[in-house]
Formats: C-alpha cells, sequence, structure tokens
C-alpha cells in the first residue's frame, strides 16, 4: 500500500480521508491545509500519492499540482465537485499533471465521502503506481499531421476507436487536438469517467479540435470528421451503418471490468458492424478493458495502435492489448496521429 499527504483546507475533510485510507491500509505520512503548505509537506515526507482538493485559499489545487510536479514529481489525485466548475477545474489539473480524480459526493465538506471509503482506497492505490516522471502530454498541438488520409479511395471511411483511462484525458486532449478538421473519419472515444465529467470533457475537446466533438446522445450518428464522446454510466454500441454514417446506443448494461462505459463493448460493437478501414488507439490506464475488443479488430482486419508502455501514466491498458499479439504499432502519444495517418494509407487490403 502506499505512503499519502491528504491536503484539504477543511480540518474534518483531512481527518475524514486518513480515517478512510488508513483502514484502508494506506499510511498517511503527512497533511496541508493550503497548496503552499502541500508543497512542503510533499518534500519533506516524499509520498508515493497526494490526495489534493481543488478549491483552497491561498495557492490553490492546481497551482499546487503545477509546483509539485515541477520541484518533486509525485502522483496526486484530485478530489472534486459534483458541479460544472467542479469539472473544469478538475481538467485544468489533469492538465497540469494529476493523474485522475474523484468526486467529494455532496459537495466541498461531506460526511458522505465513507460511503465510498472503498473506491477512494483503491484508486489510490492506482494512482501511487502512476509514472509521472515526465510531463504529461500537451494539452493541444498546433501540429497537423501530414499527408491527409485518401478517404476517397474508400468506400465506407475509416472508424477510429481510443480507448483510455486513468491517464487517459491529457493523452486525448493532445491527439484529437493534432487533428485535422479534413481528417474523413469517424472517431469514438471511450474513456472512463463520471457522466457528470463526460460532456464537459467532449466540450473540452472540441474548443481544443479541429473536428466536431460531443458527448454521444441515444441513437445518435457520427459522420466523418465527426467524434462522439462515450457517455459516462452507460455503455456505447454502434448498431447499425447507413452511408458514411453510424448509428450509436447507449445502454446501461452491467459494467465490464467494473467500468461502464467499457472500451470492449464498442470495439466489439464496431468490429462487427462497421465496413471500410478500422483502426483501434489504446492509451493509457489501470485493467484489461480493450484488450478482447482489439483482438475483435484485429479479427475484422482493423489495425491497432498502443501507446508504449513506458509513456503511460499507467501502463496497465496498453500491456494487456499488447500481450494480445494483435498489435500493429507501439508508439509514444506524440507519434500517435501521424502513425495514424500512415496505418490508415497503407490499409489497400480494405480499400474497394
Amino acid at each position: 500500500m502506499a505512503d499519502v499527504v491528504v491536503v484539504d483546507d477543511s480540518q474534518f475533510m483531512r481527518v475524514q480521508i486518513t480515517e478512510i485510507l488508513e483502514d484502508g491500509g494506506h499510511t498517511v505520512v503527512g497533511d496541508a491545509s493550503n497548496g503552499k503548505a502541500a508543497i512542503d509537506v510533499v518534500t519533506e515526507c516524499e509520498p508515493d500519492v497526494v490526495t489534493m482538493d481543488v478549491k483552497m485559499p491561498g495557492m490553490d489545487g492546481i497551482d499546487a499540482v503545477e509546483a509539485i510536479m515541477d520541484e518533486q514529481p509525485t502522483p496526486v489525485l484530485m478530489l472534486s465537485r459534483y458541479t460544472e466548475e467542479g469539472a473544469e477545474t478538475t481538467f485544468e489539473a489533469l492538465a497540469a499533471g494529476a493523474v485522475d480524480f474523484m468526486m467529494k459526493p455532496d459537495g466541498e465538506v461531506t460526511t458522505s465521502l465513507v460511503e465510498y471509503a472503498e473506491d477512494l482506497v483503491d484508486l489510490v492505490d492506482v494512482v501511487s503506481r502512476a509514472d509521472v516522471s515526465e510531463s504529461p502530454a500537451t494539452e493541444a498541438s498546433t501540429v497537423t499531421p501530414e499527408p491527409e488520409l485518401a478517404t476517397t479511395e474508400w468506400e465506407s471511411p475509416p472508424t477510429i476507436v481510443i480507448a483510455a483511462s486513468t491517464g487517459g484525458p491529457t493523452e486525448i486532449h493532445s491527439i484529437v487536438g493534432s487533428l485535422p478538421g479534413s481528417l474523413g473519419a469517424r472517431v469514438l472515444i471511450v474513456q472512463h469517467m463520471p457522466e457528470q465529467f463526460t460532456g464537459r470533457f467532449a466540450n473540452r475537446l472540441d474548443e481544443l479540435s479541429e473536428l466536431a466533438v460531443r458527448e454521444a446522445e441515444p441513437g445518435d450518428t457520427v459522420g466523418p470528421n465527426e467524434v462522439l464522446v462515450a457517455r459516462g454510466g452507460n455503455h456505447l454500441e454502434v448498431d447499425a451503418e447507413s452511408g458514411r454514417e453510424l448509428r450509436v446506443t447507449l445502454t446501461d448494461d452491467p459494467p465490464v471490468h467494473s467500468v461502464r462505459p467499457a472500451a470492449d463493448v464498442t470495439l466489439q460493437s464496431v468490429a462487427g458492424t462497421v465496413s471500410g478501414p478500422l483502426l483501434t488507439v489504446v492509451l493509457s490506464g489501470m485493467g484489461k478493458d480493450g484488450a478482447s475488443g482489439v483482438e475483435a479488430i484485429a479479427d475484422a482486419g482493423g489495425k491497432i495502435v498502443v501507446q508504449t508502455p513506458e509513456s503511460a501514466r499507467i501502463s496497465a491498458m496498453p500491456d494487456r492489448a499488447i500481450d494480445t499479439g494483435v498489435v500493429d504499432r507501439i508508439v509514444p502519444t506524440e507519434e500517435i496521429p501521424e502513425t495514424l495517418f500512415d496505418v490508415l494509407d497503407s490499409a489497400t487490403d480494405q480499400n474497394p
């Protein structure tokens, strides 16, 4: 288990979080009531992981994360609120270098956190294993890969599915922000994330990207140069292809690998429904979601690109995908857009 520093401006919350973590087997080696004090405590205690409140007087959680990553890189788990403002600041914290986040169930100060004690203990364990020795991927890139996809050679447009979990949002920001508006592909994103956050995540991607990005709705369609983000709390399945568009459905079927949405569900539906070139991208995350899905994509003649495990914050999802033996390319995040073009342009066997 992990050595933890707990940062929160509420003494009540610091005590509650400490009790939860220590009852779960972690060791709390220090605490702090604001961001500035947190930097000093982290430097002194050298913990495995930090739980960080977002809004605090003086130096807030975002500035504290940036300083910790500059001075003594340490995995950080943000504790955020169930609000639109909380979602926005959480994404800013992830861009600053935080590994993942967990929502406070009833706001800044809550007694309900004990109901999620097991989740907090488990997530601290996951985040403590993250590799933060390098800065997270740049949130948006101005580099457009060349050459563009030769989409006119395909009767059906390419379909790209991106799968990610812990550590994935900044990687997705970097990749999607690098793609041109003339991409020509239909893109689906499955990022393990609570339903209160996936809409804001999609909006943020839309602001960064030349592509049209939105959160998936029931019965939605996705066409060339469009991106659908799976809604938290629902599986995303492709149930039909009509002309150049794919129709999707959202289900509340049981979680797969303890997550919903699950990439495996989306990938298996894509493999069984979609014509034309297929490409799957597997990024940072804990667990094995995506592994059986990439096998289905490979069986359907698609291609698989995986982030190098050593460049991923959490390497489990890339590792499990690689273990299948069907992966075509293993590259760091910054090379994925160019690799995407190269792999799809070389898929001549799927051209009409």
